[in-house]
């Protein structure tokens, strides 16, 4: 009989849904991916909206966990599901409650893992935590973390998230919501977050983020010649940007240099403060390689405390982009039978 995993990830557009076995092979992946709750549905932060998209929400996602187990065993009957992992924007590992969530639609607290479990109460471990943490978990036990006690993981999506992984163990803190790093303020009274505060990492480096310098660039040169000028705001993404700076486009490569300057004045902070092995970045903007990857190390050698410089390696995820955030989930449920077995 063979241990699977399921691995849900709680994305900004998406939530992606999949099996998992513990080699980190992915049996099953829900295609077309599940569209995640969008702040937009709840304007005014209504109670009542917010229990209703929820509920709505939840039963979708515990029919296709169900419909998932079901496929699976149609091949594999008999499989033991070793229990849910879900990565989630302000996932308390310690409650499996969703917390304020700033890109969300839901109020308060939320005790998301509770109402997975009510609605398929026969998977015994349900756990949550923080996306990035996730993904840190997967990056450690399937990726390039293989071997390291001492890393950051950095996902670049929709927000900017951090696992922080110290002697072999995530960091989870006293309340469970450690490392977020991507509220690190770089700029000083600077741009507005999601969560409301004023000139954070991920107000400039996350998807969004790059979009609004390409903007704030095309405005500042008043150029209408860049092939960026004509693309609508809410529909431009950082393959788009990374396309047009491969082809030598002034706006799109001056964001990348504005966008790795910021980025490693906030790796040096968290560097100074843990002395890691390595950075991993992660998602659409580590995509761009060398135009992002060379001005992030420039200016986080530029920034760290003299002693660490040239002692922390920042890498590309070695998690396949596709199924990453699925396995990095799952991951969550292995690391909680290791607890239980030793």
């Amino acid at each position: 009989m063979s241990d699977i995993a399921i691995g849900i990830d709680i994305g900004g557009t998406n939530t992606a849904i999949g099996i998992v076995d513990r080699d980190g092979n992915v049996l099953y992946e829900k295609k077309p991916q599940l569209p995640t709750p969008q702040k937009r549905e709840n304007p005014d932060a209504s109670q009542e909206k917010s229990e209703e998209i929820l509920e709505k929400y939840t039963t979708t996602l515990a029919n296709e966990i169900k419909s998932a187990i079901d496929t699976v065993r149609q091949n594999t009957p008999g499989i033991d599901i070793a229990g849910i992992g879900i990565g989630a924007p302000n996932g308390n590992y310690y409650k499996g409650t969703i917390e304020l969530a700033p890109n969300l639609p839901f109020v308060g607290v939320v005790q998301f893992a509770d109402l997975i479990k009510a609605k398929v109460p026969e998977i015994k471990i349900i756990k949550l935590t923080n996306d990035a943490n996730a993904a840190a978990l997967g990056e450690m036990i399937y990726g390039g973390g293989k071997g390291m006690k001492n890393f950051v993981m950095i996902t670049l999506g929709t927000g900017v998230g951090s696992g922080l992984i110290v002697d072999g163990d995530l960091v989870y803190g006293h309340d469970g919501f450690a490392g977020e790093c991507g509220h690190i303020v770089v700029v000083p009274e600077g741009r507005l977050c999601g969560c409301g505060g004023l000139g954070h990492l991920e107000a400039y480096c996350s998807a969004p983020g790059i979009a609004r310098t390409v903007y704030e660039l095309l405005a500042q040169y008043n150029d209408s010649q860049s092939e960026l000028a004509g693309i609508p705001f809410n529909s431009m993404t950082s393959e788009m940007v990374y396309n047009a700076a491969v082809k030598g486009d002034k706006i799109a490569k001056e964001a990348f240099e504005i966008t790795g300057e910021l980025l490693g004045r906030g790796l040096a902070i968290t560097v100074d403060h843990l002395s890691p092995e390595a950075i991993f970045l992660f998602g659409g903007a580590a995509a761009a390689g060398e135009l992002i990857f060379k001005p992030t190390k420039d200016s986080m050698e530029r920034h760290v405390l003299p002693v660490f410089r040239n002692k922390v390696k920042i890498l590309p995820s070695e998690l396949k982009a596709g199924t990453a955030a699925i396995v990095g989930a799952s991951a969550l449920v292995w690391k909680e039978l290791e607890k239980m077995e030793s």
